[in-house]
């Protein structure tokens, strides 16, 4: 990524609140919180965390689907800072919760708000984050126990990171694949090729089409799979 300024008159969260009463995979641990001090024995207040790597807004390193893959802390400082843009399919996802943005959807952006720049993160913005407060409305799994949320098609996912060189894409629900791909296409798509996977993120609707920057702090795990992530929103 080359050198720039940001510039930016506010910034915003783009990371839930990590609690107990989260969204959580099916089949993923649970957050634990122990205290381990108290200030009025011990003079201090401290807890011990115990959390999944793929649990509240988090990445996914290449590591988690390709053996050999890059690892979290593997991932160089300047990749995870980088240009942002915002594909709102907000209308389509909430009238088809299975919806998978394509191609087309980039190219009505593009015809909005120009060529899609080189070297940006692609998030999302599909109305999911709303459901955040309500598990079972974020996961929508049906009688059948497959869940039912928006993502993105591998067609999309190509273009982005093949043809148009995204560092990465994010959304804001569980998955960019989809709730129904059990298979993980998309993520491993794009983590075949060490792009970034942002999952779970919040408030989407505060960013611009395009102009924002986006840093994701991410917990340098040895050996990591993916990591928790606090990301911010440059918002010019």
């Amino acid at each position: 990524m080359s050198r720039q300024t940001v510039a930016y008159s506010r910034v915003v969260h783009l990371s839930h609140v990590i609690a107990p009463d989260m969204p959580r995979w099916p089949g993923d641990p649970p957050l634990e919180l122990e205290t381990i001090a108290e200030r009025t024995a011990d003079g201090f207040y401290l807890r011990r965390i115990a959390i999944g790597e793929h649990s509240a807004t988090h990445v996914n390193a290449p590591l988690s689907f390709h053996a050999g893959g890059t690892s979290i802390e593997q991932y160089a400082a300047d990749r995870l800072v980088a240009p942002a843009i915002v594909l709102d399919v907000r209308a389509s996802a909430a009238a088809d919760p299975d919806y998978l943005a394509t191609p087309d959807d980039l190219a009505t952006w593009e015809r909005a708000h120009g060529a899609m720049p080189a070297d940006c993160i692609v998030l999302l913005h599909t109305g999911w984050g709303g459901r955040w407060a309500d598990p079972a409305s974020f996961l929508n799994r049906g009688s059948d126990g497959v869940m039912h949320f928006p993502g993105f098609t591998p067609a999309l996912a190509e273009l982005l990171v093949t043809r148009r060189e995204a560092t990465g894409i994010g959304i804001d629900t569980h998955g960019v694949d989809g709730g129904r791909d059990d298979r993980f296409t998309v993520n491993k798509l794009v983590l075949a090729r060490s792009g970034l996977v942002l999952e779970n993120l919040a408030n989407l609707d505060a960013l611009p089409p395009r102009g924002a920057t986006v840093a994701v702090g991410v917990l340098r795990l040895q050996a990591g799979s993916g990591s928790p992530a606090a990301v911010l929103g440059f918002v010019p």
